[in-house]
């Protein structure tokens, strides 16, 4: 009996993960302070066959900037609080045009999650509960379900040891079709004071055509221009 009980005891509540979860990654403090984060690398795809060189700007409140090159091409996905909007010479694109609102989600969110999903999560009106363990890859995490104001959902893991976000899965609607996205966090290391993940893997939840992030340079509050994330005045062509 005496045993149960220190278990039931020693059982983590949701307002003690959130607060392990904050301090983990450097405190609340420090992750105010950081208004901007900008990072550089690598993203491998398609088993690794494609390697682009990668850069991503995020700035509050609502600002994000991705770029992904190969090829001397160079794919733009960009959101200013307002327009999302894309260039996409990938697929013979090469004026910047509108995202469509299913399209700015992800991009919104992750603004709204870089200094970590867990973070003032009453402010952005999300709803939180927390569901007992799950074996992730031999690891016995902490699972958060967090759902959103719009309705979609992101099931937060959390190491066990360290209290850093191993896994999101993140279910939201696209298109009218759900979708599930399952992202893989690690390689850690601190910068100004907050541990940022150099290493982020994702893919469609089931799927093995996986992507890979691997960072080899991350800004905190780095110089930022409005210009970049605002859409491009595009010049009218000379008639000849």
């Amino acid at each position: 009996m005496c045993g149960l009980a220190a278990r039931v005891v020693s059982a983590p509540t949701l307002e003690q993960l959130v607060a392990q979860n904050i301090e983990a990654r450097g405190g609340a403090a420090a992750l105010a302070a950081m208004k901007s984060l900008k990072i550089q690398g690598k993203l491998l795809i398609q088993d690794d066959q494609y390697e682009l060189l990668y850069v991503q700007t995020v700035r509050r409140p609502s600002s994000i900037r991705t770029e992904a090159t190969i090829q001397g091409l160079t794919q733009v996905q960009a959101f200013d609080g307002t327009i999302g909007w894309q260039i996409n010479p990938f697929q013979g694109r090469k004026d910047p045009e509108r995202l469509s609102t299913d399209d700015i989600k992800s991009l919104a969110e992750t603004v709204a999650d870089f200094d970590g999903a867990l973070v003032d999560w009453q402010k952005k009106g999300n709803k939180l509960e927390y569901l007992g363990t799950e074996d992730i890859d031999g690891t016995l995490a902490h699972k958060i379900k967090l759902t959103r104001p719009s309705g979609d959902t992101e099931y937060v893991y959390l190491d066990p040891d360290h209290f850093l976000e191993i896994r999101l899965l993140s279910q939201r609607t696209e298109h009218g079709v759900q979708v599930e996205t399952e992202t893989d966090l690690g390689d850690y290391e601190k910068i100004d004071g907050v541990l940022i993940p150099f290493s982020v893997e994702s893919g469609l939840k089931g799927s093995s055509d996986r992507q890979k992030l691997v960072v080899n340079k991350a800004d905190v509050n780095a110089k930022t221009d409005d210009a970049w994330f605002e859409f491009p005045v595009v010049q009218p062509k000379l008639k000849h």
